[in-house]
């Protein structure tokens, strides 16, 4: 446990560094009194151990990080305090105050990279389900949700994809993505399948100029941008009781994620999401390990 207030000897310290804060930058009231909390914080710690601020040498600082690690708090404040103590400590050096600087050599705590977000299959399979397929825009919804879950495509990839780009023979779709690097994606039977009867029983309705190659039309008859194709899939996703409202880019991330879950290989999943660098890739093994862990932990009587 801590103090709740530095010692006074420690505030006027503080209030002489936020002072001069405001005078040379003019920094806002709501900034200083953040300045104020992280500083009075660290103080405390200090001064819950006979330590005072000018006191305060590397080792200390990195035990109080290390504090920070122990109480789970997060790596993001961690890193904004530390930012706070270097200005502190650096005026008092250039004040002549120190001669030594403690925040020197001590690294910022690394920010874990968020996990993108997914779905599960059970989700994937009720917001594959909620088109109306009683009309045509329906059923080219169904269509586009079955391809960009079967193969992880862009969003941008998807609605601009052109007949010409379509093999269903060999089922599979020649897709140009970032850089203009091409690459084959195969297609799944199930998605194949609703292409093919979008494509006879769908398409005609959305579309009247047969030299039109787009292959998933706006209402108009002209390519969909990537904001229309977003807020069909919210109503979709209202429409299947998904819990979070899905982007077309969570199904890309839950295209991956459940290929990794079923046992597919790292470098295969990069080549159907057009990565260019593995490390990219790799962020879906720790959503799928994640996943593994949350089994473990529910079902194995030693989780």
């Amino acid at each position: 446990m801590t103090a709740e207030h530095p010692s006074p000897r420690d505030a006027e310290l503080i209030e002489h560094y936020l002072d001069a804060l405001w005078l040379e930058k003019g920094l806002s009231k709501n900034t200083l009194s953040s300045y104020r909390r992280d500083l009075s914080i660290y103080a405390c710690w200090l001064n819950s151990r006979q330590l005072f601020l000018l006191e305060s040498s590397r080792t200390d600082l990195q035990s109080y990080l290390n504090w920070r690690v122990r109480q789970r708090m997060k790596a993001s404040s961690t890193s904004r305090l530390l930012s706070c103590l270097r200005g502190f400590f650096r005026y008092q050096l250039r004040e002549g105050v120190l001669s030594v600087d403690p925040t020197l050599q001590v690294e910022s705590p690394k920010r874990g990279r968020p996990l993108p977000k997914s779905l599960t299959e059970a989700e994937v399979e009720a917001l594959l389900q909620a088109p109306d397929l009683g009309d045509a825009l329906g059923f080219r919804d169904r269509a586009m949700l079955e391809m960009l879950y079967s193969s992880g495509l862009r969003v941008s990839e998807l609605v601009g994809l052109q007949l010409s780009q379509i093999n269903l023979r060999q089922g599979v779709i020649r897709v140009v993505g970032k850089g203009d690097k091409e690459r084959l994606v195969p297609l799944g039977d199930e998605a194949a399948d609703w292409l093919l009867r979008y494509l006879k029983e769908a398409r005609p309705a959305l579309i009247s100029d047969s030299g039109n190659e787009v292959v998933f039309p706006s209402r108009r008859g002209q390519q969909m941008t990537r904001q229309t194709f977003w807020h069909r899939i919210k109503r979709h996703g209202l429409t299947a009781g998904v819990a979070q409202l899905p982007s077309p880019h969570v199904l890309r991330h839950a295209f991956a994620t459940h290929l990794l879950n079923h046992g597919a290989d790292l470098r295969v999943v990069q080549l159907l999401l057009g990565h260019s660098d593995l490390s990219t890739t790799q962020i879906y093994t720790h959503i799928a390990r994640h996943r593994l862990q949350s089994l473990h932990q529910q079902h194995h009587p030693r989780g």
